[in-house]
């Protein structure tokens, strides 16, 4: 089976990375190419930051791989915390702190309007191409839920009445960002287009 390399060490989207990429390719983490280095994401987009990471990893091991970031767009907060998710809370905050400070923020507001956002850097044979995949939902008023990861406790996506906390892995896989922008690369990667050349 092919391998590539996904430039993260966060054990849970590789674990979903995984787990939609089964059985195409073998899914190899920075832990496993003996990269140890902290790749610092300094860019004000998620575009920028996915690129930041996919280019490191192909410049210093010289390796096609690819790399994602996630942004939570929620409309009553213009957009925040967007391209700051992982660290809405602070610098070395917690899932749990950024949850919490996301309800706090959404605490008597009407609109509850939100949507994640990912995209996808691919570094393929000197060249990089990008794939977006988009979830629209709402914050919810409480944590539902124990699966998933970062806001999933209190993201609930259009069309459905749980959050992505209680709908299990594989349902979130087959609607969320990730899972959209990962079909999209998997499209790609099987030859059937689908990606933007930059």
């Amino acid at each position: 089976m092919k391998q590539i390399v996904f430039a993260t060490n966060n054990k849970n989207k590789l674990r979903e990375m995984r787990e939609i990429m089964e059985g195409l390719y073998e899914v190899m983490s920075l832990d496993d190419i003996g990269c140890h280095e902290e790749i610092i994401e300094d860019a004000d987009t998620i575009e920028g930051n996915a690129k930041i990471k996919a280019d490191f990893v192909t410049n210093r091991y010289h390796i096609d791989c690819f790399a994602d970031d996630t942004g939570l767009e929620v409309e009553a907060l213009n957009g925040a915390p967007g391209v700051y998710s992982a660290r809405y809370a602070g610098e070395h905050c917690s899932y749990q702190d950024n949850v919490d400070k996301m309800l706090t923020a959404m605490k008597d507001q009407a609109n509850r309007k939100a949507a994640f956002r990912t995209c996808i850097a691919l570094n393929l044979n000197g060249k990089s191409y990008f794939f977006e995949g988009r979830c629209d939902g709402q914050i919810t008023e409480q944590q539902r839920g124990t699966e998933g990861f970062g806001y999933d406790p209190i993201f609930q996506p259009d069309g459905y009445d749980q959050t992505f906390a209680e709908l299990g892995l594989e349902v979130k896989n087959a609607i969320s960002h990730r899972g959209r922008a990962t079909q999209k690369l998997i499209g790609f990667l099987k030859g059937l287009g689908g990606g933007s050349n930059r």
